[in-house]
């Protein structure tokens, strides 16, 4: 596996300046939600570091990355190119970077979707993504805040936040994004009850 320095130099090659700024604010928020919430701090770093590697890369090339690797995707998936970066970047990262470690490959590939049974560093990363300090749009401030309260809350009202959008916009909704929905929903309604 790569040190973070190669990792940094790496991502100089291949991110354009504002992708590059993302991916450190999303590895130094990553890295304070994991020390607040109990995870290791420089796993969820550098899975924050390299969450975004495969963004800048032609939509042809992610779409080699993601064939390459066994994942099963509906169609709705692969009608939806603003989310394959995750899938193609985790295979990238196992084959050209060495990295073995399963809980980073799984947090870096469902970044942009979530998935149901996702792990505390996959939680992390998908809400380190949206609340970092560069980001900037009209709930961030509510997200920050339910990040710091409960990082079930800030995923599962991220999840809305994004469904909401494909909603409005008539987009097909993947699969891994309503079944983590419908995990957490369900969940929260078991613990009212």
């Amino acid at each position: 596996m790569e040190t973070v320095e190669q990792v940094k130099m790496r991502m100089e090659r291949m991110l354009k300046p504002d992708r590059l700024a993302h991916s450190y604010g999303v590895a130094e928020e990553a890295r304070r939600l994991a020390g607040r919430y109990g995870a290791d701090p420089q796993q969820a770093y550098y899975a924050g570091l390299c969450h975004d590697i495969c963004k800048n890369m032609p939509l042809e090339e992610q779409l080699q990355w993601i064939k390459r690797s066994a994942i099963i995707l509906d169609s709705a998936f692969y009608r939806q190119p603003p989310i394959w970066h995750g899938f193609a970047a985790a295979q990238y990262l196992r084959e050209e970077m060495g990295v073995e470690d399963d809980d980073i490959l799984q947090a870096v590939r469902y970044h942009t979707t979530g998935r149901a049974g996702m792990s505390l560093l996959e939680k992390i990363i998908f809400t380190a993504d949206l609340t970092e300090r560069g980001r900037d749009y009209s709930d961030v401030e509510t997200v920050r805040t339910l990040a710091d309260r409960s990082l079930e809350q800030a995923v599962l009202y991220i999840l809305r936040y994004t469904l909401g959008k494909l909603l409005v916009n008539g987009s097909p909704i993947c699969r891994d994004a309503w079944e983590a929905y419908n995990q957490l929903v369900l969940a929260q309604t078991t613990e009212n009850l």
